[in-house]
């Protein structure tokens, strides 16, 4: 099988016992201050109830270990700093994610660090417009970073991974990167100075955004709430979690991730 088309699972099972937690420390700290960036843009940001007992947490068996924090407020919606795998071997998922809110309709933020134990990464800046007719969101938000997209994209130490789901491919965007590479400083320093490039970007984006006109924000909220929730769902990741943590404990553990109770409680269409 190709490197492009094979899937997490297939790395971890050719390297199943790599202790990763160094890169565990470097990755997820870049993660965390990018999440402490994002907050400071938006004042009032509140830890939700749902993530209060969650800072750390194991699986049953201790095979799996973790941290799931969001936080609320004016603006933003949903901002995720999270991580769950297993440090000693091989297996990461470290995410700053951040669902914005329907004043302005700039792309949702979603960054993901992980060990498979190849280095991974997924960087995404989400639409919330139809660009394959709104030409003028397109234009906007992904010209101005097309040649960066591209020197990464083409960058020899990065191989491009496709998702098994095909949700997950429905979600991928001009901006959108899925790369594997050896795990190393060298290759998190190239992708540590990207993510801080397109978050200069993303948050020159937030100062100049034009509000959404009242009428139209129930409607993006509803398409904002729904791309959110079929994420989460979607992933094929959710099985590996689920041989860990069980089913029924997975399903509760997604609920807190895309945070169902925050849009169930703001929604309103």
């Amino acid at each position: 099988m190709g490197t492009d088309t094979k899937s997490i699972h297939d790395f971890l099972a050719e390297n199943p016992d790599v202790d990763v937690s160094r890169y565990w420390e470097r990755c997820y700290g870049i993660l965390t201050d990018v999440k402490n960036r994002i907050a400071e843009r938006f004042p009032g940001m509140a830890l939700h109830p749902t993530c209060a007992d969650k800072e750390y947490y194991t699986s049953p068996n201790g095979e799996f270990e973790g941290s799931m924090q969001a936080w609320t407020g004016p603006g933003c919606d949903w901002l995720v700093n999270s991580w769950l795998g297993n440090r000693k071997a091989s297996i990461l998922d470290m995410n700053a994610t951040a669902f914005l809110g329907q004043e302005t309709d700039v792309p949702h933020w979603v960054m993901v660090f992980g060990t498979i134990p190849k280095l991974f990464f997924y960087f995404d800046l989400t639409p919330r417009r139809n660009i394959m007719v709104d030409t003028d969101y397109l234009d906007q938000y992904y010209g101005p970073i097309n040649e960066e997209y591209l020197a990464l994209r083409g960058h020899p130490n990065f191989q491009w991974n496709v998702s098994h789901g095909t949700y997950m491919r429905t979600l991928q965007n001009p901006s959108t990167q899925s790369l594997t590479a050896e795990l190393n400083d060298e290759n998190i320093d190239i992708l540590e100075k990207y993510a801080y490039s397109m978050l200069d970007h993303w948050m020159g984006w937030l100062d100049a955004a034009t509000p959404v006109p009242e009428g139209q924000r129930v409607a993006l909220q509803e398409y904002d709430y729904t791309v959110r929730r079929l994420g989460y769902e979607r992933d094929p990741m959710n099985r590996l979690a689920e041989t860990v943590f069980g089913k029924e404990k997975v399903e509760e553990m997604l609920q807190t991730r895309m945070g169902a109770q925050q849009m169930a409680d703001t929604k309103k269409y």
